[in-house]
């Protein structure tokens, strides 16, 4: 795969036609002028408590780039730092594979999807006219089904404009979406701007999961956390593709398309084998991993009757059923999760089966083991407002930043 080490030139048109997002969310402010601290700062590890996108006008200059298979090391030798992969956009937000291909795919909050081919650098998908873009808002997710290659189908989710949030299928033939196939196949009401979740996966189980917010505001104001009855703070689980007609719901959810409750927002996680990893967005006092068992029944994830694992706003409550963080940090140490993919490239063998995540506000990056082992990688400062991580069709980790850069994750020389 290629590195970019720039597209700024290629997206200035299209950034500065889209402007600044408007509005400030609770608890993931946003920013488009954000600058970040160098980023070849590396650190030992060590234990912790409406505008049509233009394609690209000039050429890209990149450089190959080969992954090889290192020998497993001791973690606590290994250094990461974080290099710019590419930049120029407006407000990334997530960055995927397709399953099987070379492209890698970058997620712009105002409703575009970029294509970082083998040979050019392009526009994927706009559906900028029907998305709703600022705070929380905008398009937040991006999920190729499993057989994208043979299919060629397609999920986006993404905030419309009249604030609902929406999961669309879109078909590409040869590589390019047709836009006559976008067909709405969710629509989910939002009774406020924020916590609208943001991220679609595909399980292991082939099915399609949507992670939502508790509708927003604050305090879990519209009572969403603890019912199996909305949709809404909540995992969803459906079933998708070329025979379905929509989605159906698969047996083994919680309550219709609800597969668990109880979470505030759920921004951004991911699957491991059979193990499922949650970054969940706090209120006040406390930010939280949660990991669980995806085969192993329905979790409640507790909010609203807990914020990480202590009783919210009350001094005692009944804790039974519940699933307590397995991470948490206070505010004192940042304001806003950012989850989270599991690192299982080949470049850091060491770093195998520990879930990636960083504070959105303090510009850290930290990981976590199932045996709760937490290691910081980039010290507070080191990438300003980090929205996201995805991984390349390389099988590397890459950090997003608001900022508009795309960093990748290697070790240190």
């Amino acid at each position: 795969m290629r590195l970019y080490k720039t597209l700024a030139v290629l997206l200035l048109v299209f950034a500065a036609a889209c402007g600044d997002p408007s509005g400030t969310a609770d608890d993931e402010p946003t920013s488009s002028t954000a600058t970040t601290v160098p980023v070849e700062t590396t650190l030992p590890p060590s234990s912790v408590p409406e505008t049509t996108a233009r394609a690209p006008e000039t050429t890209t200059t990149a450089t190959s780039s080969t992954t090889t298979t290192l020998p497993l090391g001791s973690l606590d030798d290994l250094e990461i730092r974080a290099v710019e992969f590419a930049s120029g956009f407006t407000q990334p937000v997530f960055l995927a594979a397709a399953p099987g291909g070379g492209d890698v795919f970058v997620v712009d909050q105002p409703g575009v999807i970029w294509v970082l081919g083998e040979e050019e650098v392009g526009v994927f998908l706009d559906i900028s006219a029907d998305v709703a873009f600022g705070g929380e808002q905008g398009l937040l997710g991006l999920a190729f089904h499993p057989d994208y290659a043979a299919n060629g189908l397609f999920y986006v989710h993404y905030s419309g404009r009249n604030g609902d949030t929406v999961i669309e299928q879109v078909t590409a033939v040869g590589g390019v979406p047709d836009p006559a196939t976008r067909s709405e196949i969710l629509r989910v009401g939002q009774p406020a701007g924020n916590h609208n979740g943001g991220m679609i996966a595909f399980g292991p189980d082939g099915h399609l999961w949507i992670g939502l917010g508790d509708g927003g505001g604050a305090n879990d104001q519209f009572g969403q956390g603890q019912r199996a009855d909305t949709l809404l703070g909540a995992m969803l689980r459906i079933a998708v593709g070329p025979q379905i007609e929509g989605y159906t719901v698969p047996p083994g959810n919680l309550e219709a398309e609800v597969w668990a409750i109880g979470l505030r927002n759920p921004w951004r996680w991911a699957f491991d084998g059979d193990d499922l990893w949650i970054g969940d967005v706090g209120q006040n006092r406390i930010e939280e991993v949660s990991l669980v068992n995806w085969t192993a029944g329905n979790p409640n994830f507790g909010w609203s009757i807990m914020e990480g694992t202590e009783c919210f706003e009350r001094s005692e409550c009944d804790r039974s059923g519940l699933i307590l963080p397995l991470y948490e940090y206070p505010h004192s140490d940042g304001c806003s999760i950012t989850g989270g993919v599991v690192y299982r490239g080949a470049a850091m063998p060491e770093l195998a089966g520990h879930f990636l995540f960083a504070d959105y506000c303090s510009g850290w990056v930290r990981s976590v083991d199932k045996a709760g082992d937490v290691r910081e990688w980039l010290p507070v400062g080191s990438i300003s407002t980090i929205t996201s991580f995805g991984v390349g069709s390389d099988g590397e980790a890459y950090v997003l930043s608001a900022g508009g850069t795309v960093y990748r994750l290697q070790r240190a020389p």
